[in-house]
C-alpha cells in the first residue's frame, strides 16, 4: 500500500501527529509519500518518498489528511480528481469527517490490514449563470451558501425547482447542503442531520424573515434555481465549501444539483456514522 499524507502544518497538533503517523505506517510496511514542498520539515525521515503533489496523488492508493474538518474537506476535493479514497486523522477541533483521533493512531494497523470500508459521498454541482451567458461551475462536498454582504441588509431569494416556484425567502441567506454537509453550517442554522448514505439536497434558510423558516429536503434528481435581489443596497455572495465568496451581479442565477463527481471516504469497519454522530455532536450538546 502507498499512502500520500497531507498534513495541515498550520495546526499546532498536526506536526507531531504526522510524525507519529509516519513512524507507525513505516513499521507496518506501508510506503509513505509526502509533498516535496514540505521536505525540509520531514527530512529526518529517510524512508519517506518525496514527490511533486500531482505525482504523489497519482501514485498513491490512499490519501491521508491530518488536520481539522476543513483540511479533510479540501484534501478530499484534490483526491477525487484522481479517484483516490480519503482517510482523515483529526488534529483540529471537531473532526467530524475524521476516521481517527490523534490518540487512536494504533488503529492504523486496521488500515494497513485492509479492515475498512469505503463510503461514496455525494457532491453538489453549483453553477453561477450570469446574464451575459457566462457560467462558473464549482463543486461542493459540504455546502453552497448564498448570503448577504457585509452591510446588515437581508436578501430576497427566489427558489425554483424544475421551473416551478418553491419559495420566496427574506433572510440573511440560504444553505444548500449535501448529506455530508448536514452536520456543518446547515446544522448550526437549524437544519436536519442526514445519513450520508442517502443522496438528497437540503435547503436551510439563515435567520429567515419569512413564515416558512424550516428546511426542505429535495430528491437527488432535482435541479434548483436561485435568484437573489441584487442592487446598490443589497450585496449578495455565493460561497462554496467555505471558500471566498463570489459576488453575484444583477441577473445572475445559481443552479444547484447533484454532481456526477463524488468523493470516497475510507472508514474503519467499527466506526459507523451514528457512533461518530454521538461522539462528536450529540454528546457534546448534552454536556
Amino acid at each position: 500500500m502507498k499512502v500520500f499524507i497531507m498534513p495541515n502544518l498550520s495546526r499546532k497538533n498536526a506536526l507531531p501527529c504526522a510524525a507519529e503517523t509516519l513512524e507507525r505506517l513505516h513499521a507496518l510496511a506501508v510506503d509513505v509519500l509526502l509533498d516535496v514542498k514540505i521536505k525540509s520539515t520531514f527530512s529526518s525521515f529517510d524512508y519517506v518518498r518525496f514527490a511533486d503533489f500531482r505525482e504523489a496523488l497519482k501514485m498513491c492508493d490512499v490519501v491521508i489528511a491530518i488536520g481539522g474538518d476543513g483540511t479533510i474537506l479540501h484534501t478530499a476535493k484534490y483526491a477525487m480528481q484522481e479517484n483516490k479514497p480519503v482517510f482523515g486523522i483529526n488534529a483540529g477541533r471537531l473532526g467530524f469527517l475524521a476516521g481517527l483521533e490523534a490518540t487512536e493512531l494504533d488503529r492504523l494497523a486496521d488500515l494497513a490490514a485492509g479492515r475498512y470500508t469505503i463510503d461514496r459521498r455525494m457532491m453538489l454541482k453549483i453553477t453561477r449563470q450570469s446574464a451575459n451567458g457566462m457560467a462558473d461551475i464549482m463543486y461542493a462536498l459540504n455546502d453552497a451558501v448564498i448570503s448577504k454582504g457585509g452591510l446588515a441588509k437581508i436578501v430576497d431569494l427566489e427558489v425554483d425547482c424544475g421551473g416551478e416556484k418553491v419559495i420566496s425567502h427574506r433572510a440573511d441567506g440560504i444553505i444548500f447542503s449535501t448529506p455530508t454537509g448536514s452536520t456543518a453550517y446547515s446544522l448550526s442554522a437549524g437544519g436536519p442531520v442526514i445519513d450520508p448514505a442517502i443522496d438528497c439536497i437540503s435547503m436551510t434558510p439563515i435567520c429567515s424573515h419569512s413564515m416558512l423558516s424550516r428546511s426542505i429536503i429535495f430528491s437527488d434528481d432535482k435541479v434548483l434555481s436561485v435568484r437573489a435581489k441584487v442592487d446598490e443596497e443589497h450585496e449578495t455572495f455565493l460561497s462554496v465549501d467555505g471558500e471566498q465568496g463570489l459576488r453575484l451581479e444583477s441577473g445572475d442565477s445559481v443552479l444547484v444539483e447533484k454532481s456526477e463527481i463524488f468523493v470516497r471516504f475510507l472508514r474503519l469497519v467499527d466506526k459507523p456514522f451514528y457512533e461518530i454522530l454521538n461522539e462528536k455532536i450529540l454528546e457534546k450538546m448534552n454536556d
